[in-house]
């Protein structure tokens, strides 16, 4: 038996739409692969036990993230076993930090080392794709090629590339405790769109790619933008001006939605300024006394790992 885990997400990062995401400390999704006799001429995958925060989710191979990534892993390996899954969820559905996707990363990776040949982790990229699409109707990787790789990826439809973090870039991450549905935030999104605001929006991704390889704090803060997905999204978040006004005052980087909300995130060029401003942003977010839970992490956080 492997045991895995993969932390949550921060994704699209304002400019980077299904493109950039960077891993969470302090959340995660664990996964326990075990190889058991195959059963069938074809390898197939079982979910066996779901506990942790969510503990509804479907165990049909087909509609559950961890064990359609882990079959499309099973076909084109076919290996001598099948293989049972348990899952243990520390991220709640629909919260914007990569949930769906951090169940299937944790269950390549553990299937993986099952292997006496295990593949490279970032090798899982289109495995992982396969079981996040469930969640949101497309083959996006900004939270699981983050999670493979570990730290801020850049994940396109073939390839993950990392890149650089100034040193003490910290994320102050808030979870206002509503679901949003990836799938259903992704409604509010048919074109057309503005060619101004895409042009705006391609502008933000280079001065912010630029911003991070130069270490120049002031590229980064204008890349830290969004004018084709927030404004869109935004009616979804109650209070989502104020946290927005508030991260300003606090002397963010940049702020935005963390994937498709509710979770928002705020970047800092340090730990300490993030940690002052945390409890500020945390009361901005808050609406009508609602529980918001409080993050804070290293933009370089590490990604899905190996326990036992």
């Amino acid at each position: 038996m492997i045991k895995a885990y993969s932390p949550g997400t921060v994704g699209n990062l304002g400019c980077g739409f299904d493109l950039l995401g960077h891993c969470i400390d302090g959340v995660g999704d664990t996964v326990c692969a075990t190889k058991v006799p195959k059963a069938e001429k074809q390898a197939r995958v079982f979910l066996e036990k779901i506990t942790g925060v969510v503990t509804d989710l479907p165990v049909e191979t087909s509609l559950n993230t961890a064990t359609r990534a882990v079959q499309a892993l099973l076909d084109e390996t076919k290996p001598d076993f099948d293989v049972l899954l348990t899952l243990d969820k520390g991220i709640p559905l629909g919260s914007g930090m990569g949930g769906s996707a951090a169940s299937a990363t944790a269950a390549l990776v553990a299937t993986n080392a099952l292997f006496n040949q295990p593949m490279k982790q970032t090798d899982l990229y289109p495995f992982a794709l396969a079981g996040e699409s469930i969640a949101s109707a497309s083959a996006v990787g900004d939270n699981v090629g983050p999670q493979l790789l570990g730290g801020l990826t850049l994940a396109t439809a073939s390839q993950l590339i990392a890149l650089p973090t100034p040193a003490g870039l910290t994320a102050v991450i808030l979870h206002p405790k509503i679901c949003i549905e990836t799938a259903t935030a992704r409604k509010c999104l048919q074109p057309p769109f503005p060619l101004a605001d895409i042009t705006a929006q391609q502008a933000a991704l280079a001065q912010l790619l630029i911003g991070l390889y130069t270490t120049d704090y002031a590229l980064i803060s204008q890349g830290l933008k969004d004018y084709l997905i927030e404004p869109r999204r935004e009616h979804m978040i109650p209070q989502f001006r104020a946290f927005k006004q508030m991260a300003d005052s606090c002397g963010a980087l940049g702020s935005g939605l963390s994937g498709a909300g509710p979770s928002v995130f705020a970047w800092f060029k340090t730990k300490d300024q993030a940690v002052l401003a945390s409890e500020r942003l945390r009361q901005s977010i808050g609406h009508e006394g609602a529980e918001v839970d409080l993050l804070i992490s290293s933009v370089s956080a590490g990604g899905a790992h190996i326990l036992s």
